[in-house]
Formats: C-alpha cells, structure tokens, sequence
C-alpha cells in the first residue's frame, strides 16, 4: 500500500514524532493509522527506557488555578535548561498541573503508594469481595482487579489523560519524551483545595 504524505501528517500530529519514522511505522502497519500509532508507542517506550536512566535535574515548577477553588503546584523535571525553556515542555507541565486539578491524584506513581495504603486497599478490596458470596478461589482476582481500578485513580502516571482519556498520563510523557529527546519525570506535586 502506498502511504501518502497525508498520512504520515496526520500519524506525526498524533505523535509528535519524526517523518521518517512515522512512514516507517505506517508501512509496518500497511496503512493503519492506529496500527502505527501503536508501533510508534512501542518504539517510544524502548527510547523512553533508554533515557529513563539519565539524570533529570533541571525543569519547572508549574501552576494551574481553577476558578480560584482549586490550586496546583508539580515539578517536572528535564535534563537541559534548554528543554525546560521549551514551549513543549512547558506546554506539557500546563497540562499535567490541569490534570491533577481535575483529577486529585494521591500518588505520582504505583511506586510512590506505600505499603500500609496498599495493604489497606487490599483488605478493604477482598471484604467486598467476600460479601458477595464468590468462591475464594476467585477473589484474588476480583482484587487484583479493583487494585488496577486504585493505581488508576490514585496515581497520576496511571491515569487517563483528561484531554485523550484513550492513553495514560504515562503515555502522554513518553509522547514528549520521543519528541523532544530527554529523560522527564514528574517528581511531586501539591494540591489545594478552597475549604479543605
């Protein structure tokens, strides 16, 4: 099949990624769009795993104030002054800071949550589990899938981005990270709330 420059636009605008390597992506997945997206996000994550040794210590502090109720601070760090002064850095910190406005998360990461919480989850988890009369042979499950339903709530790497609930906050970074070519991370945030 023949991948038009149309389709590599549209595939690049999705992604932010390269020409090359979304006609490359494309030719892969013989033309399918979302096939290729898929590709493209398997490809980043090797790249992001890549980066994800190296040291992030620059970056910004980032604000976000909704309706004068709910206030955000997160630090996001890069590796360079140079990216952290760049708009699609600081775009990308603007949309974190919206999403734990609207989204509350208690944790940045699964392994930010601590043992006592998780232990806690899960005992709360498996008595709601027993109340409805299931064997206990499939309780784990019922459990281990309430956890995932937990991580994806309480944790802001886990959760669906609020401007595309189709991928993960997580995904949404990898996406900078393919684009811009540094190692991010999120590493704390605070949130207030008016009253509480």
């Amino acid at each position: 099949m023949a991948i038009s420059a149309e389709m590599v636009k549209q595939l690049r605008e999705r992604t932010g990624v390269g020409f090359m390597e979304c006609k490359s992506a494309l030719e892969e997945a013989q033309g399918d769009i979302e096939a290729a997206v898929t590709i493209l996000r398997k490809r980043g994550l090797a790249s992001m795993a890549k980066k994800a040794g190296r040291e992030a210590k620059d970056g910004l502090i980032g604000t976000y104030v909704h309706n004068g109720k709910i206030g955000v601070m997160v630090e996001v760090n890069c590796e360079t002054d140079f990216v952290a002064r760049n708009p699609d850095f600081q775009q990308l910190v603007k949309d974190i800071a919206m999403q734990i406005a609207a989204s509350d998360p208690r944790f940045v990461s699964k392994e930010d949550v601590t043992e006592e919480v998780l232990a806690k989850e899960r005992e709360i988890y498996l008595d709601q589990a027993r109340a409805t009369g299931k064997p206990e042979s499939v309780l784990e499950q019922i459990v281990e899938g309430r956890m995932s339903k937990f991580y994806s709530e309480a944790c802001l790497l886990e959760q669906p981005f609020i401007k595309d609930p189709s991928i993960t906050v997580r995904d949404h970074i990898a996406a900078y990270i393919q684009k811009i070519g540094e190692n991010i991370q999120v590493r704390r945030f605070v949130r207030y709330k008016l009253g509480e």
